[in-house]
């Protein structure tokens, strides 16, 4: 059995997107999947990247592109009210529902369809209170613990060299991206493209230049 880990922010819809499709692209495989919440800020601080939403054109594109996905793959989307929205509140629930900074699939269901689902505000305050009733945390979400966890989760993604979300690792093998999922279902259907050397020599290309900052 194949032990994957799901790292992921609420606030990206290629997240949520491959969240949905995932079951149909591991369908007929023996596995177990850990779901890991983290901010997704974090690791664009660590790279000195802008997130998606922050570039207005790329914003744009990401918003109609995420769409058709979901059309395409029959997965049901609605943009929320306001995006980007602040995590945070989301991130520690959902924590505060799990251990170890891990949570399991029902409460990543819930939070990602309170944000993906209906288009209404994902950080409204009333919305907010009635998801906290509705999953009922066993630990406090503004706790020091949910905190010191989901900054290790932050951290330890750092560690694994992932800079986006969502990105599922098994074997030490980084895939990321909704549109990754065909190429993890190959690795672990045991193509034989991954024994014969192109993913190795990828992370040994020379760098020819460098832009200055």
């Amino acid at each position: 059995m194949k032990q994957i880990t799901f790292h992921l922010d609420f606030i990206s819809p290629y997240a949520y997107l491959a969240f949905e499709q995932l079951p149909r692209t591991l369908q007929g495989l023996s596995y177990s999947v850990d779901y890991k919440p983290l901010l997704f800020a974090a690791l664009l601080k660590h790279h000195g990247q802008l997130g998606p939403a922050e570039i207005r054109p790329k914003r744009d594109w990401t918003y109609r592109q995420v769409l058709w996905l979901a059309h395409a793959h029959g997965i049901e989307l609605q943009l929320p009210a306001a995006h980007p929205f602040n995590p945070l509140p989301l991130l520690r629930l959902a924590l505060a529902c799990g251990a170890d900074g891990k949570i399991n699939r029902y409460v990543a269901e819930t939070v990602f369809r309170h944000v993906w689902r209906g288009g209404a505000d994902a950080g409204d305050a009333a919305r907010l209170a009635a998801l906290a009733q509705a999953l009922a945390p066993a630990r406090d979400p503004a706790g020091d613990a949910v905190k010191a966890e989901l900054r290790a989760n932050a951290d330890e993604a750092i560690a694994l060299g992932l800079f986006g979300v969502p990105a599922l690792v098994v074997d030490g093998r980084l895939f990321w991206g909704f549109d990754a999922l065909p190429m993890l279902r190959a690795y672990l259907d045991g193509a034989p493209w991954f024994a014969a050397g192109d993913w190795e020599r990828a992370g040994q290309v020379a760098t020819g230049a460098v832009r200055p900052h």
